[in-house]
């Protein structure tokens, strides 16, 4: 469904319908009923690229079975799961917010957008065996994970994921598991959430446009917008600008002119998944299986073996395959993205780039000459009896990984989600990957404290300790066992995972 409403030189502007926008617009209005806010989507529909439910993986990234947030072992032999433990308090908050929408009624029934899952991890070899169990040890330590199960026994795994054990022959294996996960539809939570910001006053969305220029004034920021179905340009002023376009924000952030933008450069990777709909074979597999990453893989690209829920049935989705794309957009981009995307300052980044991660090259271009058989072939490591015939291959999103200089050297930002703003806080723009749509509450609530510092403080403090009870106390999810539970209760009873 189209979208058109239009209001007049708002307070804010949001580039972009998916999970970020969404939810920074829908905590700007609690935080300050009076502020304007004007949303601008270039799809007709909301939420359509990243945050569509087939152009991403659905899960709920906390750290459980992503071997990628635990990559290295230590000296001692021990593996370091600190990231791991950030990244599960940080969806934590983030399920805080979306339980705090759900009981104050500003979204609906939680199990369109959020589902329990088990999340399993899988590995076989004699060495990933041993790095499994050294990382269980480490994660199982920590009150978050205390739940998670490990094991090397075939009938156990066969028990929690059948598909693993099925034709296998008899290479060590073992996984470790946790009930706790969830499979999350980012794309409902996002348009519902957007559908609550467009029932309040001084709140617009406008899809079918584009925003093709930003300048800098006195007074914030000129936009110019371009309405799709009639070529006309609207333009409009705003005190704040969030570019929250995906693989667009890169295009913006040079139009801006600001000077964070100087020396970026975004290369874009386009994503397949294997998909089956069999039911004989969906109802064999509840969980949510990763494994261990692929030689010269981005961190995205990392397979797993995935239970979805989507609108309202279970599927099973294998991948991610990489493909190569010029593409900075699936629905709304061009060919000429990555050509276009190309300026001096940022060429000698690019080229560096290109020269030092050759490997990375020829895994785009393996990935994207595979035949079907290669793709099954890579199957066959999860579920060693897949069939051919029993799958179809569908196109799934496109991801820009942002490449900048760190330190002075260049380099692809493979993890993380990183946010720019400028010195006067007037702009701010979202840049990265994994985890992503998991932290947005986190990604957005740093955006909030810093570019309108003034919403949380006195009247506006409490209100958000009642979105987000742990804001403000970073560790004590961490340090305090009893408290994490108590506020996990409640989020969980809120949105039906318990």
């Amino acid at each position: 469904m189209k979208h058109a409403t239009h209001i007049e030189n708002p307070d804010v502007i949001l580039i972009g319908s998916g999970i970020m926008s969404a939810n920074l617009g829908a905590m700007l209005k609690r935080l300050e009923p009076n502020l304007s806010v004007q949303v601008y989507e270039v799809t007709e529909e909301l939420a359509q690229e990243s945050s569509h439910g087939w152009n991403n993986a659905g899960t709920g990234h906390a750290g459980i079975c992503e071997l990628s947030y635990t990559p290295t072992r230590e000296a001692d032999g021990t593996v370091n799961v600190a990231k791991a433990i950030g990244i599960f308090e940080q969806f934590e908050q983030t399920k805080q917010f979306w339980s705090y929408a759900v009981a104050s009624g500003m979204v609906g029934n939680p199990r369109e957008f959020i589902n329990p899952i088990a999340h399993i991890s899988f590995v076989h070899g004699p060495e990933q065996v041993d790095f499994l169990k050294a990382r269980h040890a480490g994660m199982s330590a920590h009150h978050f994970f205390r739940e998670m199960a490990y094991t090397t026994d075939r009938a156990t795994i066969g028990a929690w994921a059948p598909l693993l054990v099925e034709g296998r022959g008899d290479v060590p294996i073992a996984a470790t598991k946790m009930d706790g996960g969830t499979d999350v539809n980012f794309g409902v939570i996002a348009r519902q959430l957007l559908a609550w910001l467009a029932r309040q006053p001084g709140c617009g969305i406008a899809s079918n446009h584009r925003v093709v220029d930003l300048k800098k004034t006195a007074e914030g920021w000129d936009v110019s917008i371009r309405d799709l179905a009639t070529g006309e340009i609207r333009r409009s002023r705003a005190k704040f600008v969030f570019v929250g376009a995906g693989g667009g924000s890169l295009h913006l952030l040079q139009k801006s002119g600001i000077a964070e933008s100087k020396g970026l450069g975004g290369f874009p990777i386009g994503g397949q998944w294997l998909v089956c709909d069999h039911p004989e074979i969906v109802n064999k597999h509840q969980a949510k299986v990763y494994g261990q990453a692929l030689d010269a893989a981005p961190t995205m690209a990392v397979p797993h073996l995935d239970t979805r829920v989507l609108d309202g049935r279970k599927t099973l989705l294998f991948g991610p395959f990489a493909a190569w794309t010029t593409k900075f957009l699936h629905r709304k981009g061009s060919w000429t993205d990555l050509p276009g995307s190309i300026k001096p300052d940022n060429l000698a980044t690019l080229l560096k780039i290109g020269a030092s991660n050759l490997p990375l090259v020829r895994y785009l271009i393996q990935q994207g000459t595979q035949s079907m058989a290669d793709r099954v072939a890579v199957l066959h490591i999860f579920y060693p009896a897949a069939r051919a015939e029993d799958w179809k291959l569908i196109d799934a999103g496109i991801r820009v990984q942002a490449i900048k200089k760190t330190d002075g050297e260049a380099g692809i930002v493979h993890y993380g989600t990183e946010v720019i703003t400028n010195p006067d806080r007037s702009i701010s723009a979202l840049l990265g990957a994994s985890p992503g749509a998991s932290v947005c509450v986190p990604i957005v609530l740093d955006v909030i404290k810093l570019c309108f510092p003034q919403l949380v403080t006195g009247a506006g403090q409490t209100q958000l300790k009642e979105m987000i009870p742990t804001h403000d106390v970073d560790t004590k999810l961490t340090q305090n066992a009893g408290y994490f539970h108590e506020i996990q209760r409640r989020t969980n009873q809120r949105l039906q995972l318990d």
